[in-house]
């Protein structure tokens, strides 16, 4: 199936590098472990967040048979916002997951100019709005406000720095232990950091 950008440029799915098994993550990425704990917080009645699906406009559809159709091309209609959204207590959540294999950084090429401005525009409207990054190295895993973001993207776009150090989520965001049920608890930092 190919898909496109808006602007008419083909997508290219990059082959995934199979990385060494690490049985203190039973394999999982980033994205399936918070699906997973979005779950467990929608089936307990805790919590409604889900993961924002990336609107395609789909152009050749194949039928070999009356039973099975096929795409087989396809275009990403726009640029996508964020990675998740939804209600946690009353209040409006909105947050993007990134992996990075960098042990000591988390490029900001990793994030897209229309995703900062949909995170501002959400904060200046009153919701809740972070990152969660998991260096891929360690397995450690930080909940980080979206304002410490956006001051690293501005001195980026200044001529400074273009990552975020890792002491910096250390230093100003919040280490989320990962757990069983739910896998990966960002809610308790939510409520730690956003709610008292």
């Amino acid at each position: 199936m190919a898909f496109h950008y808006p602007n008419g440029k083909p997508f290219h799915d990059q082959p995934r590098r199979d990385l060494p098994l690490n049985y203190g993550n039973r394999g999982m990425t980033l994205e399936e472990d918070l699906n997973a704990t979005n779950l467990f917080y929608r089936e307990h009645g805790i919590a409604v967040i889900h993961k924002k699906p990336t609107p395609v406009q789909i152009v050749r559809v194949d039928y070999p048979k009356r039973s099975a159709a096929k795409i087989t091309e396809a275009y990403f209609k726009k640029p996508s916002t964020t990675d998740y959204n939804g209600v946690y207590k009353g209040k409006y959540i909105d947050f993007e997951a990134k992996e990075t294999q960098n042990p000591t950084a988390l490029p900001l090429k990793n994030f897209h100019p229309h995703q900062i401005e949909h995170m501002k525009a959400v904060k200046a409207h009153g919701g809740i709005v972070f990152i969660i990054v998991k260096f891929t190295t360690d397995n450690d895993i930080f909940l980080l406000d979206a304002e410490i973001l956006f001051e690293y993207w501005k001195e980026s776009l200044n001529g400074g720095r273009k990552s975020i150090p890792k002491k910096t989520f250390y230093n100003e965001g919040a280490l989320i232990r990962i757990g069983y049920a739910p896998r990966i608890p960002y809610l308790e930092v939510v409520e730690a950091h956003y709610l008292i």
